[in-house]
């Protein structure tokens, strides 16, 4: 940011601000370099490239030390090191002290900056051979390797190699998803100044795009050795225990183990007597020791999404604790003693089962936030409700107990959870509930299903063909609903509803929920019913795992015993399989499937050769032993041939395997009876059978096709463009019956060219888009594949993506007219082999292709256009005046602290996916745009939000970025101290007033 920038900006965080104190502006003083500092903001610098090169001091609030030092790194001029400099020596002149207390000095910082650069010649000398790593790596007292696949490899390098430099680093970053990380461990004790240490997992995903925890389970027990150890991070790992090694860290401050399997914390937790802030969110914790109470320096705790029942009353010791979080656990009440937590500012306790909260809260002076949300609170304390900054939406308020009468379900008795957007788990305890998530799937968990607390993690994935593995003729009709912990038991089956698609051909399809083994799909008995305009599938389960709805064939199915017995079809009551005494030893399980083949799609494919077919029938078993006895199968005739028209020589009965693959005529191989309107046969094994009428004497090769083309969807593919923006463009491959309706619910906010040609898909087909001809899309994008977006046809599914389009053209001259081509992915799975052939070259995987046209741009900004074009700053006071404000220039300080990090931070904002891929595209050139496109664009969202600061907070936190957290929480605790002060002096002039009334009247 220019310093010319900044001079009208200011640091206020109240609305009353006395004129000494630190909220007041920062007059700018003519300075001989003030003409080139504005230039700093219009360098075009990968500012990313610099990630693993942390700053070499912390930021200076007035100057943006961190953009300077990450210029610098790529600007070793002379003149620019005596700008640094320069700069350096105003901070310290003309700044009050408390605004230079982060500022470096500025020959210690000069001599650090000569030596980065030498570090980054280094690195982009070794960059065209072996990748340099020390360069990059080991920046000062700095060694991050977290983001490396084999960062631990690299690490046990530098140590051997130098040793020296690397027994010096204070601040070191692991990934525990490295496989050497184990050996790596045995080497840390050597580290005796090591300040922060991470070891976090997560850096890894599974086949189905989740994050894989990392390895460690332990740690050694000379771990205990690192002294000077303040800053410990072992998120998203698999620890049971707390290893007992952390408890003699003496200087310990910081102790992050959130995303692991924690059940309890260690008796003697208390011993680490230096902690100022605990997180250990997302484990099984089920009570806390007592010993909890002696951490007296204790900050923050963050206890949220455990299974914790009750909290010690040595709880209530912790009288420096600033925020409490015990959301999402299992807590039914709280001990009074939280009210001796005076300076508790936050306390956080929604998604519990509280009936009832102590009318002592209200008396902590310093409290600011009470959040109650989503409990069982039907009546509250006054002085709690009268509070203005409680939350209490989501509670039963002034509802009465139901009470149950004889013979009545205990079912309307339960608990009801409804969890919120962003929130992935739920607890469960034995007395059952009724849950309900905001993708209206819902669950009845029985009194007694659970002995023991337990809570729920579920995520809604996009179905992947790789794992999601449909039968022939199966129809998807739901995404896929994971729900973990995987493979645990209940005592009692708990019922789920999933909302689904309603199949197009529903006489001919069931609707059944399907589940994962981790081995095999199986489906389970399924009931369908509509529920507040939604189709639901409803099913009961024993275990967790991944859950779908998918539209099979209709199954009839029966057990068949030595005695024998008879197996009719739903879909067609003539067509039946009898079992005659004796057809098998043990009890079998025996399926049926029917499927009616259209007229019409026999006649295209056979030219009208006047070919007739039945419907085909589908038999399976549970057995791999054909049957003792000849099982006798009845057929309609064909349509419109009865036994009076009937010509036995045209008639052909075709069995195919399981897959339809193959078909073989075995008319002369088996002895076809007739009768007016059906054909009865014997066989031994079951497959397909279908029977046909023709004059061909070879069918074979026409079934297959028949076949195929049952199990294919015609489709269209359209590209529109938004009226409004035309470089936002809509991708989408629609059936070809929804064509229509698709475009006329489009046309008012889009437009583009008509669909293209019909083409064929199955399916789960992958296919992918390719932007050509001068236009391009991010490559960043997690769905993109070498350049192009992938698809998954699934028919019943929404098969759209909007995408932000942009173009290497210089379209301030000329429009751009570029095109969007689909393109077949991979052949799918046990497809026909002609279809399989008829994919294979360059030029049959081409699907469509449709034309993208870029307007030609209109200028927006001057000739020189300043850092800042085309962003307007409207004044902003986020929060209230009791906690304190973040204004304009507060959220420009934030900004240049933010980095590449921008993404990730404004995705757990709130931001969607296409606003941050919009604003990445507006400001595709420059790093600092972006950033502050998204956060005033988060800002000017939530500006009238007053927990939008603890917001901010949170996903700061949530980003990885707690330094960005502590930054803001001390720009509020600033605030607060000043509204405090404020109210203090009105109070004692008052109190003066009156004093002085008082004497008068004497």
């Amino acid at each position: 940011m220019a310093l010319s920038a900044m001079s009208s900006l200011s640091l206020n965080t109240s609305r009353d601000s006395d004129s000494t104190s630190p909220g007041q502006p920062i007059p700018m003083p003519n300075h001989p370099f003030s003409e080139e500092i504005p230039l700093m903001a219009n360098l075009n610098f990968p500012w990313h490239s610099l990630r693993l090169c942390p700053p070499i001091a912390a930021p200076c609030p007035a100057l943006g030390w961190a953009q300077a030092q990450l210029i610098h790194t790529l600007c070793p001029t002379p003149s620019f090191l005596l700008l640094l400099v320069s700069a350096a020596l105003w901070c310290r002149w003309f700044l009050p002290a408390w605004q230079v207390r982060a500022c470096p000095d500025p020959m210690e910082e000069m001599q650090k900056t000569v030596e980065l650069l030498s570090l980054w010649d280094k690195c982009v000398e070794g960059a065209s051979g072996a990748p340099a790593l020390a360069g990059p790596c080991l920046a000062g007292n700095r060694l991050n390797l977290d983001v490396y696949p084999d960062g631990c490899c690299h690490f046990l390098r530098l140590l051997k190699e130098q040793r020296e430099e690397v027994v010096q680093v204070e601040f070191l970053r692991l990934s525990s998803n490295d496989c050497l990380i184990g050996t790596t461990l045995d080497s840390l004790p050597h580290l005796q100044h090591l300040k922060s240490l991470v070891l976090k997992g997560g850096h890894a995903r599974d086949q189905f795009g989740s994050c894989q925890r990392g390895s460690l389970t332990s740690l050694p027990q000379d771990f205990g050795k690192l002294k000077c150890l303040t800053h410990l991070d072992l998120s998203f790992n698999r620890l049971s225990t707390l290893p007992s090694s952390i408890l003699y860290l003496p200087s310990l401050h910081v102790l992050l183990v959130s995303h692991n399997s924690l059940v309890a914390l260690p008796e003697d937790f208390g011993c680490l007597s230096k902690l100022t802030f605990f997180s250990a969110m997302k484990n099984q914790l089920t009570d806390l020791p007592q010993s909890i109470g002696e951490l007296s320096m204790l900050q923050t705790l963050d206890l949220s999404d455990n299974v914790l029942q009750l909290l010690p009353e040595e709880i209530g010791n912790l009288h420096n604790c600033k925020e409490l979080v015990l959301s999402g656990n299992c807590l039914s009440s709280i001990p009074d003693s939280l009210a001796n937590l005076k300076s508790l500012r936050e306390l956080h306790l929604h998604s519990n089962f509280l009936v009832t909260v102590p009318a002592s809260l209200a008396s902590l002076p310093n409290l600011s936030r009470l959040d109650l949300q989503n409990n069982c609170l039907r009546a509250v304390p006054a002085e709690i409700q009268a509070l203005p900054f409680v939350d209490l939406h989501g509670n039963p308020l002034g509802e009465t107990e139901p009470s149950l009468q004889a013979g009545e379900s205990s079912a309307r008795g339960l608990r009801k959870l409804s969890c919120r957007l962003r929130k992935h788990s739920f607890p469960v305890t034995s007395e059952g509930c009724k849950v309900v998530l905001p993708c209206d799937i819902h669950f009845y968990f029985p009194a007694g299903a659970v002995s023991d607390p337990l809570r729920i993690q579920f995520r809604v994935l996009e179905p992947d063909p790789q794992w999601v593995k449909l039968r022939h003729h199966d129809v998807l009709l739901s995404r896929v609903l994971e729900l973990q912990p995987h493979g645990v038991k209940f005592q009692q089956e708990v019922q789920i509803w999933m909302p689904f698609v309603r199949p197009r051909t529903l006489h001919e399809h069931e609707v059944v929920v399907r589940t994962f083994s981790g081995q095999s799909w199986s489906d389970l008995r399924t009931r369908v019913k509509e529920k507040r305009g939604l189709m639901m599938a409803h099913c009961s389960v024993l275990h967790f795992s991944w859950f779908l709805v998918v539209g099979r064939l209709v199954q009839d199915e029966c057990e068949v015993p030595a005695e024998g017995t008879l197996l009719f079809s739903r879909m067609d009551p003539d067509i039946k399989v009898i079992f005659p005494p004796g057809v098998t030893e043990e009890p079998r399980r025996v399926k049926m499937q029917v499927l009616h083949v259209p007229a019409e799609v026999i006649d295209e494919i056979t030219a009208n050769a006047g070919c007739r077919a039945s419907p085909l029938l589908c038999l399976s078993q549970d057995s791999l032993v054909d049957f003792l006895n000849p099982v006798t199968i009845q057929l309609p005739l064909p349509p419109g041939i009865t036994g009076l028209n009937l010509d036995q020589l045209r008639l052909r009965l075709l069995h195919g395997d399981l897959e339809g693959q193959t078909w073989d005529d075995i008319t002369s191989q088996v002895e076809l009876k007739f009768t007016h309107i059906y054909v009865m046969f014997e066989v031994t094994h079951f497959s397909w059978y279908w029977l046909w009428y023709t004059t061909k004497t070879c069918i074979e090769g026409i079934a297959k096709k028949v076949y195929e083309r049952l199990r294919l969807y015609q489709v269209n593919f359209i590209a529109l463009q938004r009226k409004r923006d035309p470089e936002q463009v809509l991708l989408q491959c629609v059936p070809k019956h929804k064509v229509d309706p698709v475009l006329e619910r489009l046309q008012n906010r889009y437009q583009g060219p008509e669909p293209s040609d019909m083409v064929e898909m199955f399916e789960g087909e992958q296919f992918f888009a390719a932007f050509e001809r001068g236009i391009s899309i991010d490559m960043d994008r997690p769905d993109c594949v070498d350049g192009r977006l992938s698809f998954i046809f699934y028919s019943h599914l929404k098969n759209m993506k909007e995408v932000y389009v942009t173009s290497p053209v210089d379209r301030k001259g000329q429009a751009v007219k570029g095109q969007v081509s689909f393109y077949r992915g991979a052949v799918p799975e046990n497809i026909p082999e002609d279809a399989s052939r008829r994919r294979k070259g360059a030029d049959s995987l081409w699907l469509a292709t449709l034309p993208i046209k870029l307007p030609q741009l209109k200028p927006r900004c001057d000739e020189n256009p300043g850092p800042l074009c085309g962003f307007s700053f409207p004044p902003l006071n986020l929060g209230n005046a009791e906690t304190g404000y973040l204004t304009q220039a507060n959220l420009l300080s934030i900004a240049r602290r933010v980095g590449s990090d921008w993404q990730t931070i404004g995705l757990n904002l709130g931001l969607t996916y296409q606003q941050i891929e919009r604003i990445g595209h507006n400001n595709r050139d420059d790093l600092d745009k972006q950033i502050l496109g998204m956060l005033f664009s988060w800002a000017q969202q939530n500006s009238e939000d007053p927990d939008c600061v603890s917001k901010l907070i949170t996903a700061m936190k949530e980003s990885g970025r707690q330094d960005i957290a502590d930054e803001v929480e001390t720009i509020i605790d600033l605030g607060r101290q000043k509204y405090s002060e404020s109210i203090r002096r009105v109070g004692l002039e008052q109190e003066s007033s009156t004093e002085d009334s008082a004497i008068a009247m004497m």
